[in-house]
């Protein structure tokens, strides 16, 4: 995958939510590996704080931060990782800003109560789905929902040792956004299907959460025989 890996680090990564603990990582250790990122947030000013503590963080200078709709105008692929409650809101709102851009959406649809973390209904089946269907001049795959936050911010966690599972509908969106995956040292990408089966992989988020609060780890996953 060296020449997909070679037109990564010629595009400019944007991350709507960046200011979240996912967003946040993602953007730190894609940064730290030598690609252009821009955070974006509903407010201008609480994404260049964001951008400067991960400029002093990862020691480089090419992370900038915006609002939403310029981070969105300004990528070339956007990393979706804001909160299921504004999820199509947002997307609806950037729709011409998203259009024809690769749009990889890593929101999990969960809900809390006593008994831990459960996985939510989607009308539309599920968030990429949902997705989707709200951007239909965009290229939306589904990847990066099973990614600890805490190992993201840790730097001293040279080798993250986890596989991503990326689902979508067209091939070279899908081959771009592995190759996204395989710059963050010891990160994987995975084909896992098609867009349709993103629910089982948003809820299985569910699952992990319950794992790590059990065994008070941080864990991932990594695919066999691959």
């Amino acid at each position: 995958m060296a020449d997909e890996v070679a037109d990564i680090r010629q595009l400019t990564i944007g991350v709507l939510g960046g200011t979240g603990p996912q967003g946040k990582g993602l953007a730190l250790r894609w940064a730290k590996a030598g690609l252009k990122v821009v955070i974006g947030s509903r407010k201008a000013d609480r994404a260049e704080a964001t951008a400067e503590e991960l400029r002093a963080s990862a020691e480089v200078e090419h992370i900038s931060g915006a609002d939403n709709l310029a981070c969105a105008t300004q990528a070339d692929v956007v990393l979706v990782a804001v909160p299921w409650e504004g999820h199509g809101e947002l997307l609806e709102s950037l729709r011409d800003a998203l259009a024809g851009k690769i749009v990889i959406d890593c929101v999990n649809p969960l809900g809390f109560d006593k008994q831990g973390p459960f996985a939510l209904p989607v009308a539309a089946g599920s968030a990429a789905q949902q997705a989707a269907a709200l951007l239909p001049d965009s290229r939306v795959v589904a990847a990066f929902h099973h990614v600890s936050a805490v190992l993201l911010a840790d730097l001293s966690v040279t080798d993250l040792h986890t596989d991503v599972l990326v689902l979508g509908d067209d091939r070279a969106a899908t081959d771009l956004v592995r190759a996204l995956a395989d710059t963050v040292p010891g990160m994987r990408g995975v084909f896992g299907g098609r867009l349709r089966n993103a629910h089982q992989v948003e809820a299985f988020t569910a699952n992990l959460i319950a794992i790590n609060r059990r065994y008070k780890a941080h864990a991932g996953i990594k695919v066999t025989d691959v």
